[in-house]
Parts: C-alpha cells; structure tokens; sequence
C-alpha cells in the first residue's frame, strides 16, 4: 500500500482454501440464498481462492459479538477444520470486534463481504485513477480496523483494549498516517475528476452521442461492448471484471458514430467505501446521451440485481426528470429453456424499452443495435441551415449526424434541410 506498511489480516492469498458462509437474516429481501452463496463463491474464486464449501446460516437474531449463535459458531469452527479451510468467508457486514472473535473461534482468517469485495477491487484495478480510488476505500475500511490489525501489540500487554497501554501511540499515530493519505488521495482523486470533466465537456461539444453501458456485475457488458465494437476488453465469467472505464467508437444504423462506454459493474451491499470512492468513475454514465442497462436475464436473482443498479442510478442522479433516456437488454438468452423464453419474450413484448439479446452468441444484437439508434434520434426534427459552400467540415458534419432531406446551392451558400435531434441541433449550434 502506497504511503506506509500496515499489517493487513484480512488479505488473502491465492489458492487459500475457503468455507463461505452466507448469514441469512430474516427479512433479508427477496434474495435467493443458494443464489447468494452462489454470487459468493464467484467473489471469492475471481481473486483464486478455493471454496470448498458453502453454507447459508439462519440468523434469527444478530449476536453483537459474533453475529451468529454460539451454537452456529461451533458449527462453521468444526465445519471449517473438517475441510482443512484456512479461511472463512462471511457474506455479509462483520464489525471489527465480530470478526476478530470468530478468528479466535474458528481458528481461520475470517474476512466478511467488503473485505472481499476491496480484495477483488485491488487486485483489478488497473488505471492510476482506479488504484488510487481502491486504496482510498480501502483505508477507510482498515481506519476501523487498526485495533485488531496492530496484534504485535496485543504482547506487550498481556490482552486487548490498549487504553493507556503502550500501543495506544502507535495505534494513534497509524490513524494519522491513514488520514493524512486519506487527504492525499482525494486531493489527487479531485484533479483527476476536474481533468474528466475537461474531456467530457469537449465530448458534449463533438458529434458523438455517448452511449454507457450499465448492470449488475457478471451480465454480460464487457461481452456486449467487444462484439458491439470489435475490441477486446476482458470479458470473462467473472465477477467484477471490468473495473476501469472503457470508451470506444461503435457504428450504429443511421448514425454515422458513437461512443460506447463499458464501465464498473454493480453489486448487491456495494461496500459503502467503494460506492463514495468509485462516484467519480461513474460520473460517465451521468453524462451519457443513451444509457443500457444490462441484465442477465437467466440469473435466478435477475430482478433483485435490477434493483440493485436501479437504486446505484438513483443516487447518481441518472433517473428522474431531465435524465437521459435508458433502454434494457436482457441478455443471455442463450441460457433460458424454452419455457422461459417464451416468457421472457411475452414480457418484452409489452414493453417498449427492453430488448432481448445475446451478447455471446450474437442473437439479437442487430436488432438492439437499431433499437439504441432510434432512442438517439427520437424527437429529431427538421432545421434549415445555410452555410458558406467552402466550409466543407460543417456540410460533413450535418451529413454525418443527420438526415439532409435536401440541399441547394446558390451564391455561395449551400441552403439544407436537414432532420436533426436536440442534442445534435445544439452541437451544431456550438460550431
């Protein structure tokens, strides 16, 4: 970690060999159990860790001290010595002081769902942006964290609780260090975002509508973005990924170019450090033209996980009056039985913003291509324009990015009628 060494107990190591635990609370909404030890269990082998077993866990009432009944507790600590498991998984929220006693119970390093989620997230990250939002959400994880990560100092003491012990000043001055490059990082972080915003003002201003790509992680958006754009963007069954952002050019019918965006994807309990940390990274999709949302239609948790991004593009301000239209594309249809399918597609039917795809296998994807293509245009209307006959970038431009129902010159003035939308209307006017 960039700025000091902190003795970091809840990393892990590929090839750790893991008990997933998934507490599963009453009123825990509509989430499917196996399906969350499923997603679970993908958290975990996205960064090479072994799961040996996976066990959801009624809890009825939360204990403060461990979460889980002391009978529970004994159950997951033989469980886990069973399998030979040097790590226990919780898939859920732990306090520092629940984590630790379930370390002392079980025997085993024991990181809950954040925890995992900033493993993933570090490992990944690939822009300097991205390590540095990492590393923030990180430390501001870890600041909660010191009493039980300074254990050394657990020795000089004999027991834990250090007030007026001698690890009160180290314990102290690591708190400082996390603040001071806590301040450090925003500072860089802050630069970073006015520099986007540069850029993306100069976007607005060039012809392209920008089009982002959003959805649960694991639906399919890195795999939609390289057949819509012929790149090749890690796109694999994994979970998270694609972390930084990706733009790149994509045709579209009757529209000469676009920008497609591919960016981080969502997750049910998004850690709240990740969320604060990764808003900058998600400001693309606030200033997008036409945003996708991408849904793994044959996931048994689909509608949960729609809700899950619906609420993420709630806070960003993305929904709402004035908001950018938005379409859905259900993919992986190549995945539904029959029966299903035709389900899917009667549902479909009856809306006029989904489309059903599959970005692996190609089907549907023309279709949602025209689809994207008729949402930019709607609402294009016709503007008789005259410019200078030599002015020949701007004769392009409206050809590109509109529809020229005709052009006549005289005098050296070219006279065109040409159907254009809001948007594009006000570019041009920007020329």
């Amino acid at each position: 970690m960039n700025g000091f060494d902190l003795q970091r107990e809840e990393g892990v190591s590929r090839g750790a060999r893991a008990l997933v635990v998934y507490p599963d609370q009453a009123h825990g909404g509509p989430r499917d159990s196996e399906a969350r030890l499923d997603e679970a269990k993908g958290l975990a082998e996205a960064i090479g860790i072994t799961v040996v077993d996976k066990a959801a866990v009624r809890v009825r009432a939360p204990r403060p001290a461990t979460l889980f009944g002391s009978g529970q507790v004994a159950d997951i600590a033989l469980r886990a010595r069973a399998l030979d498991a040097e790590l226990v998984i919780v898939d859920g929220a732990l306090t520092p002081v629940q984590q630790r006693n379930l370390e002392t119970e079980t025997k085993a390093k024991v990181i809950d769902r954040t925890g995992l989620i900033l493993e993933i997230f570090g490992e990944r990250a690939a822009s300097a942006e991205g390590r540095l939002q990492v590393e923030l959400a990180h430390l501001d994880y870890q600041a909660g964290r010191l009493v039980r990560s300074w254990t050394h100092l657990e020795r000089q003491r004999g027991g834990f609780g250090f007030l007026g012990g001698p690890g009160e000043t180290q314990i102290e001055a690591d708190r400082r260090l996390i603040r001071d490059r806590m301040a450090k990082i925003r500072r860089e972080l802050s630069q970073v975002v006015r520099t986007r915003g540069l850029h993306r003002d100069r976007r607005k201003r060039a012809p392209w509508p920008v089009i982002a790509l959003v959805g649960y992680t694991n639906a399919g958006k890195s795999t939609l973005f390289n057949r819509m754009t012929g790149a090749d963007v890690m796109a694999e069954d994994l979970l998270f990924a694609t972390l930084d952002p990706t733009m790149r050019e994509v045709a579209l019918p009757g529209l000469s170019k676009a920008i497609l965006s591919d960016t981080v994807g969502f997750v049910s309990d998004l850690p709240t450090q990740l969320v604060a940390a990764f808003r900058a990274t998600l400001e693309e999709v606030t200033s997008a033209d036409l945003i996708v949302h991408v849904r793994d239609i044959a996931h048994p948790d689909s509608d949960a996980q729609a809700e899950d991004v619906e609420s993420v593009l709630a806070d960003l301000g993305v929904r709402g009056e004035g908001a950018a239209p938005s379409i859905e594309a259900w993919n992986k249809l190549d995945l539904l039985d029959p029966e299903h399918r035709t389900a899917r597609q009667a549902e479909a039917a009856r809306r006029d913003d989904v489309a059903l795809i599959s970005a692996l296998t190609g089907e549907g994807v023309e279709a949602f291509a025209s689809a994207i293509a008729a949402r930019l245009t709607t609402g294009n209307r016709t503007r008789r324009v005259a410019v200078d006959s030599g002015d020949g970038a701007t004769l392009a431009w409206l050809h590109q990015n509109g529809d020229v129902l005709s052009q006549r010159d005289g005098d050296g003035v070219v006279h065109l009628a040409v159907r254009l939308s809001d948007a594009d209307w006000a570019r041009f006017r920007r020329r």
